[in-house]
């Protein structure tokens, strides 16, 4: 039975959720244990699109020691969603993308970007998951434009961002933040920051009008029908 919108199972997955029909996303996939990757592939996964930039995809010390075997069935796609440091992005969102707020500012910058990703998406011959670090902005920001492409309601758009910042909020109160700028937040705290974040991720899909978006910068008609179909497959979970 298709689970859309819930939560992945797959061992050492952090803040791993379908989105629509064969497309999933989640945080790192270092991650993932080996068993974690025969999961993904049992759910039908045979692409991976990493979101993030070359320099941080790397294995750390207190990732799961997995073999490159793991992973042979799947293919793994760099497309990241920025240019590392690039000032016209970094003055308004600081480092690293963390709100909703600057979605629109990343997508206008870099319209080729988001058109190879769903090339990648169009172009895979299974399921789907698209990742970033933490699972929750590079991530959010391609899975709202997926979600409206399927055709998801508001409510829908803003629940796949709440989940996936409660996922990795999650994450930090039992593994600690990765760094000073991210921290774990309580209920009392996280509730009506989120409230306020899902209507800005909705008001990002609708003011951009994904498809619109997409054709004019250069993805083909039938990469887009390509893209929808997945959207609209059923999966078994």
């Amino acid at each position: 039975m298709e689970k859309s919108g819930g939560a992945m199972g797959w061992d050492g997955a952090v803040n791993a959720w379908h989105v629509a029909g064969g497309v999933f996303r989640m945080g790192r996939r270092e991650w993932l244990t080996e068993t974690g990757w025969q999961n993904a592939y049992d759910d039908g996964v045979r692409t991976v699109v990493d979101l993030r930039n070359s320099h941080e995809a790397q294995r750390r010390d207190t990732d799961p020691s997995v073999a490159e075997s793991a992973w042979s069935g799947i293919r793994i796609v760099s497309a990241p969603t920025e240019v590392p440091d690039d000032p016209r992005l970094t003055d308004v969102c600081g480092p690293y993308l963390n709100d909703p707020a600057h979605y629109l500012h990343n997508v206008r910058l870099f319209p080729e970007k988001f058109v190879e990703v769903f090339r990648a998406v169009a172009s895979a011959p299974g399921a789907v998951v698209i990742h970033c670090a933490a699972g929750r902005d590079r991530s959010g920001m391609v899975a709202a434009m997926l979600q409206d492409l399927a055709g998801d309601s508001d409510e829908q758009i803003a629940s796949g961002y709440a989940k996936a910042a409660r996922g990795i909020n999650e994450r930090y109160r039992t593994h600690g933040p990765p760094h000073a700028r991210e921290r774990y937040m309580e209920n009392d705290q996280l509730d009506p920051l989120l409230e306020q974040r899902g209507r800005t991720v909705v008001q990002f899909t609708r003011e951009l009008g994904t498809r619109s978006f997409l054709l004019k910068n250069g993805l083909s008609q039938a990469d887009l029908a390509a893209v929808q179909t997945l959207l609209g497959s059923r999966v078994s979970l």
